[in-house]
């Protein structure tokens, strides 16, 4: 919050698949001045439909600040139907979704008086543009931590409906896209970072670090994206430090 200094907004996770502690994280969030909480579908002990709902419909009755449901059944174990996502979007101080499902029929199911009021957001790079080509609002995403500019331009180009542009530079980011999935996130991009910036790759345990093959695969990715950058060097040009923030 300090180094963000009001400049943008800050959405803080505080899911868990305890309600009550939940509610404690989401009001700390809150005491501190976040601006919106990402609230992932309770995880491991998977409940109902009816459960999930009533888990963020305590949470909202609690907190004040709009809370952005996150819904990724690959590491939840739970999965949110149209019909339940309906029901929560019905809540005033549910705002949106960050779906990580990578299908692209989910936005679709959600009634158009609900899809203008709910923000829809894309939680996988690798669908994010037709996502967004589809009405999807923005992409809660990995690949621009480390190749921010060209993610911010490939979706001013949906905004402005230049589905041409928006798709070049998807195509130019899917093989990045690509490496970052070989592993779970976010040990890919961390090692990404590393060779970008020379940001620390560690993470702890149950993760590792990434295996050498993913290394060279990312490795290969960013130079590939680097040499398709206007004015970039010839055949020969490896990122610098400063390169991915111009990305």
């Amino acid at each position: 919050m300090k180094v963000a200094g009001g400049r943008v907004p800050i959405i803080v996770g505080t899911g868990t698949n305890n309600t009550e502690t939940t509610i404690a994280f989401s009001t700390a969030a809150e005491a501190f001045g976040a601006d919106a909480a990402l609230i992932v579908t309770p995880y491991y002990n998977k409940p109902s439909q009816e459960g999930i709902f009533r888990h963020f419909e305590a949470v909202a009755a609690k907190v004040r600040i709009p809370i952005i449901v996150y819904n990724v059944p690959a590491r939840t174990g739970v999965d949110l139907s149209p019909e339940t996502v309906e029901r929560l979007a019905r809540i005033p101080t549910i705002i949106g979704i960050k779906d990580a499902t990578g299908d692209l029929g989910r936005l679709s199911s959600l009634p158009a008086f609900l899809r203008r009021r709910f923000i829809c957001l894309s939680g996988h790079d690798a669908t994010s543009f037709g996502f967004n080509t589809m009405g999807g609002r923005g992409t809660i995403s990995v690949v621009s931590n480390v190749a921010p500019r060209l993610c911010v331009e490939m979706h001013d180009a949906c905004r402005q409906g230049d589905h041409h542009t928006a798709r070049a530079i998807h195509h130019r980011l899917r093989p990045l896209i690509a490496a970052l999935e070989l592993e779970s996130n976010p040990v890919p991009i961390k090692c990404a970072l590393h060779l970008a910036l020379g940001l620390s790759p560690d993470v702890r345990l149950p993760l590792t670090p990434v295996c050498p093959e993913t290394e060279t695969a990312i490795r290969e990715a960013l130079q590939t994206l680097g040499k398709s950058m206007p004015g970039a060097a010839g055949s020969g040009a490896v990122l610098s430090r400063a390169t991915p923030w111009r990305l």
